[in-house]
């Protein structure tokens, strides 16, 4: 592969790929050593690809890949069977107030949902990949993805309603007394 080659590809799939690798791993340097990684791996082994048109797959399949073995190096790795079972959708009357949720604040809230539903709703989401190409990237079944997808959207909305439901308590206007003068006593 030449170098303008791996330019053009590095320039294509940087910014998706730190996006999702941030998502992952929650701290900008650890999110830089994954893509980092992941390039180099691509460098490596890269040119054994058949088809040219699933390199952004297999970029954040390997990026997955490389964040898994690190959290089973460092044991932080969580069982899907340890986890609470799904909620229901989300009531007709919250779909207005989530479409004018601050986009920064459901970024942040996305940070505390589990890893294992973090992966596939930043995949979705935030990069715009289809179920199929999430199933390949994840290297888990079509029928895990939909179920990962269900059960991180009703943790994220857990989140956001815990933020909302503090940021009320938080930002409660108090009337100071008023004298005659409209001053304070």
């Amino acid at each position: 592969m030449s170098n303008q080659v791996f330019a053009q590809l590095v320039d294509a799939h940087y910014t998706p790929l730190f996006r999702f690798a941030l998502s992952l791993a929650r701290r900008e340097a650890d999110a830089c050593d994954l893509v980092q990684q992941t390039f180099f791996i691509w460098a490596k082994s890269g040119h054994q690809l058949r088809e040219v048109s699933k390199a952004k797959t297999w970029l954040f399949t390997t990026l997955y890949r490389e964040f898994l073995r690190g959290c089973r190096r460092d044991q932080r790795s969580q069982s899907i069977e340890d986890l609470p079972p799904s909620a229901q959708d989300m009531p007709a009357e919250d779909i207005d107030h989530a479409r004018r949720m601050d986009a920064d604040q459901v970024v942040e809230a996305l940070q505390e949902v589990d890893e294992v539903f973090r992966a596939p709703l930043t995949l979705f989401y935030l990069e715009d990949l289809s179920y199929q190409e999430i199933a390949e990237s994840l290297d888990v079944p079509i029928g895990t993805v939909m179920s990962r997808l269900s059960r991180g959207k009703t943790q994220l909305r857990k989140i956001m309603a815990q933020k909302e439901a503090g940021s009320r308590e938080d930002g409660e206007v108090v009337e100071f007394p008023k004298t005659k003068k409209g001053g304070v006593k």
